[in-house]
């Protein structure tokens, strides 16, 4: 019997909770990557690179206007 892959949203819950995160955070975190995974056309971040992650993260400052968070 073949097992399928597991969906990275699941993995990442998997992980979320073995850190005892809240579940809202959790909420948070599988949004946002809901977003990004939205933002290009549901590609698997595997196959993708740090440009993506630029222009993501450029889409938000510039179109969506997303304050940065403060560095600490």
């Amino acid at each position: 019997m073949e097992s399928r892959p597991r969906m990275l949203l699941d993995v990442v819950r998997e992980i979320i909770r073995l850190k005892h995160y809240s579940y809202q955070t959790e909420i948070s975190y599988i949004n946002w990557i809901k977003r990004y995974l939205s933002f290009h056309n549901r590609q698997h971040p595997r196959e993708m690179g740090s440009a993506k992650i630029e222009a993501f993260l450029s889409h938000l400052a510039v179109d969506q206007q997303v304050a940065p968070l403060p560095r600490i």
